[in-house]
């Protein structure tokens, strides 16, 4: 079965008032950069559905991608006909044709857009379906629970048959809620956290701390392939990996033990903060889960959080663990995020750390260190790449990772 082209619907952005136009315009380009690849498609964005014409290219593959696209509630592969009845008949008979196989019971759903069309929404159901049950010795009407929902929508440009209804992603388009500098670790939750984050539209760069030789050439590339699974949701990402060796060493020997973490996660915001204010980002976002360690205490975030007025956003700040390991393994995450390779979150980590640091405390702590050379230092050794979905990092090294999984 080949279709003509795609019908989109939109989900949550459908309530927006006078902005909705700019919603629907971003939705637009999104599906355009995640088909970007597929040389003739056409696509149409408009106020009630985006059309994607399929010009001949595959529809299995386009649908594959548009499963991922943040802002689509659903879509269906569709046959679009001429304003006539014979010619609705003839693609209705092509689709069921494809479909019915054995005993299958259907309805007809017809929305009537176009209020001019001189055949209304109950003789469109009643003539289409007698039509069907005249050609198939298989088919019974069920309209309450049918095997087969056949949607006719009639418009002013032609007429659109479906029977197939794919759940899309929901949340709101990538880009329509701002720029947010996402903290990503290796870890299980920073992840799930940024997938959270752009499904309510937001852009994300991800900002990654190393911390050489502490830390591996095989931990940052599975940070970096982590954000090329996450990328599949929005296009590409900006991965900006800082250097943290320098900062860690100094705490390390200047800061008393129980307030390490306290102040290295105070850098680390430090660090994200002057990112976001370069980069144009208007929030810090983490993958913290409130209890979870000791640096995930409200005590803990206040002492840490007190460096920055920028908001510092948590999505899965009330998932417990099993959650956020459900949702990683949905993402496909999940297995790059347990392979062995330590990230500087776990450098150093003293064996009983605060998890009740005072606000005053872990300021006279890092009064010890200096903060604006370090950060200075830093933030010169950044280095940013593009990320795409497939991109790879850790293939060189294929039989090892292999055995790992």
């Amino acid at each position: 079965m080949h279709y003509d082209e795609i019908m989109v619907r939109y989900g949550e952005l459908s309530t927006k008032g006078r902005n909705r136009k700019s919603f629907i315009d971003r939705l637009g380009s999104n599906i355009r950069e995640a088909l970007h690849d597929f040389a003739d498609l056409e696509i149409h964005p408009g106020p009630a559905r985006t059309h994607i014409i399929l010009n001949g290219d595959d529809d299995e593959a386009v649908m594959k991608r548009l499963k991922n696209v943040f802002g689509i509630q659903s879509f269906s592969p569709v046959l679009k006909v001429d304003r006539d009845f014979d010619a609705v008949s003839a693609a209705a008979k092509e689709l069921m044709t494809a479909l019915v196989k054995k005993p299958t019971t259907f309805k007809i759903q017809t929305r009537r857009a176009d209020k001019k069309f001189p055949i209304d929404t109950f003789t469109m159901n009643d003539r289409l379906g007698g039509f069907l049950l005249d050609n198939f010795d298989q088919l019974t009407v069920d309209v309450h629970h049918p095997d087969i929902e056949m949607r006719v929508e009639i418009r002013r440009d032609g007429i659109y048959l479906s029977c197939e209804t794919i759940p899309g992603a929901g949340g709101l388009p990538v880009g329509t809620a701002g720029k947010g500098m996402m903290m990503l670790s290796g870890g299980i939750d920073s992840p799930v956290a940024a997938y959270l984050a752009m499904k309510r539209g937001v852009s994300l760069e991800m900002v990654h701390f190393y911390s050489p030789p502490y830390t591996s050439e095989q931990a940052l590339a599975k940070a970096k392939e982590l954000t090329a699974k996450l990328a599949q949701y929005c296009g590409s990402i900006k991965f900006i990996q800082v250097p943290f060796t320098e900062s860690q060493e100094d705490i390390k020997e200047k800061v008393p033990e129980g307030y390490l973490m306290t102040v290295q996660r105070r850098m680390m915001l430090r660090l994200a903060v002057a990112l976001a204010h370069r980069r144009r980002g208007l929030a810090i976002f983490n993958g913290e889960s409130l209890g979870q360690v000791a640096s995930q205490t409200m005590q803990s975030m206040r002492a840490i959080e007190d460096v920055t007025t920028l908001p510092v956003l948590r999505p899965v700040l009330s998932y417990d663990k099993n959650e956020i390991i459900k949702i990683a393994k949905q993402l496909g995450t999940y297995d790059l995020s347990i392979l062995p390779y330590e990230d500087c979150c776990t450098v150093f980590t003293p064996p009983r750390p605060k998890t009740k640091p005072r606000v005053d405390r872990s300021r006279e702590c890092e009064e010890k260190i200096d903060v604006h050379g370090l950060m200075e230092r830093a933030l010169k050794g950044i280095k940013i790449t593009t990320i795409h979905p497939g991109d790879e990092f850790l293939n060189q090294n294929e039989d090892v990772f292999a055995e790992l999984l």
